[in-house]
């Protein structure tokens, strides 16, 4: 019970991080999020949003460190859409 609940915590924080980057900051438009795009990001693929917002504010785009770091972002959300499925089919077949 304790492992599902720290996967949610962290599953959950990315999401939370976008919200308030968006609420506080004005760091995902200064990298030309848009709304719409934001939006999806936040649901889809917030790591990835992240990363892209940290990859054209800090490394000047999707050059060198930029597409590491973006690159990080999609893999970090490929493990948690795993890891969420992976828990799950785990918990059905208990």
């Amino acid at each position: 019970m304790c492992c599902c609940l720290g996967i949610g915590i962290l599953a959950a924080s990315p999401r939370l991080i976008l919200l308030g980057l968006w609420l506080f900051t004005d760091y995902l438009a200064q990298a030309g999020v848009a709304f719409v795009w934001g939006f999806v990001g936040f649901l889809l693929a917030p790591c990835t949003t992240m990363a892209y917002a940290i990859a054209q504010n800090s490394f000047g785009g999707l050059t060198g460190w930029g597409t590491v770091i973006f690159a990080l972002g999609i893999v970090l959300d490929i493990f948690i859409y795993y890891g969420g499925g992976r828990s799950r089919s785990q918990r059905a077949r208990d």
